[in-house]
């Protein structure tokens, strides 16, 4: 099973950054070359323990869906997202966050499985580990922009 683990530090307080990894409408800035959008659930605002949202994007040319849930929630330090429907055999993927002396440490965790046996694990290997990799760099890079901006 792959792990994508990455660290990021933001210059913000910690709440600030949690907040903006759990907001349906940043998730949606941070992605706009997937066109991905909210189309059930919490579709705007940020999402909460016990909440579900389903995304709706088009990666390597094909329309998906996934419906992700938020398992576990200990504001401001982490919460779990994981996959209850969607292409993907699993998706978990864990939040941490930690405050720093003026800033904060972001930790991803990003475990998936794919479908398709062999072939999916050469298709992991060769292509979708960097992909979605860069999808979550992307998307951090857009947290830490706007936290930092924000006074």
């Amino acid at each position: 099973m792959p792990i994508i683990e990455l660290r990021t530090t933001i210059h913000a307080p910690v709440e600030r950054c949690f907040d903006l990894a759990r907001s349906i409408d940043l998730h949606k800035q941070s992605t706009e070359g997937t066109h991905e959008e909210a189309i059930a659930g919490v579709t705007s605002g940020l999402i909460g323990f016990g909440e579900q949202v389903t995304w709706r994007a088009k990666h390597f040319g094909i329309t998906q869906t996934l419906t992700s849930k938020i398992t576990a929630f200990q504001y401001p330090h982490h919460f779990r997202d994981e996959m209850l429907n969607g292409a993907f055999r699993m998706i978990r993927h864990d939040h941490h966050f930690e405050a720093t002396a003026g800033s904060t440490i972001m930790y991803d965790k990003f475990e998936f499985e794919s479908p398709g046996g062999i072939v999916g694990v050469l298709f992991n290997k060769l292509i979708l580990i960097r992909y979605l990799r860069n999808l979550l760099i992307k998307r951090n890079q857009m947290i830490k922009t706007v936290a930092e901006t924000l006074s």
